[in-house]
């Protein structure tokens, strides 16, 4: 089994692909684009919920951190769905000059976030959850995302 950062950084490795995979899409043809950006936007609420409903709750738990880093990554989700959900009506207007403006914000928010996930929150979770990494993985990779 993997750690805890392990597991949630292959994440985001597979969300960068299927990101890629949906430029690729609108750049060859914006009207059949919608299903790499479904794939895409599901697979990322998935990841975000991973985190938020179990990863950072049990963190926060441990630590008693509640105002501190999972609070800014809440934030940063945020920020980031709200993004999401501009692309998909620049991809349903057929806008793609639209789309790729969203998409090159998007892009830069997440690898900002995703450092700082893998670079600091991920360490201190293993940290201080270690004892409890594969049952957490196992929540995580079980778990049904809310619509």
């Amino acid at each position: 089994m993997s750690t805890i950062k392990e597991y949630l950084s292959l994440g985001h490795s597979h969300c960068d692909e299927l990101f890629a995979n949906m430029e690729d899409a609108v750049a060859k043809d914006v009207n059949t684009s919608i299903e790499a950006y479904l794939e895409f936007a599901d697979e990322t609420e998935r990841h975000f919920q991973m985190e938020e409903r179990i990863m950072f709750l049990e963190f926060e738990t441990k630590t008693g951190m509640i105002e501190g880093p999972t609070a800014m990554m809440r934030h940063e989700h945020t920020q980031m769905r709200k993004l999401i959900g501009d692309i998909k009506v620049s991809i349903e207007d057929k806008n793609k000059d639209k789309f790729f403006g969203n998409s090159e914000t998007l892009m830069i928010l997440m690898q900002q976030h995703n450092m700082k996930e893998e670079q600091m929150l991920y360490p201190m979770a293993q940290q201080h959850l270690s004892a409890q990494s594969n049952r957490i993985i196992d929540m995580m990779q079980s778990m049904v995302v809310k619509k």
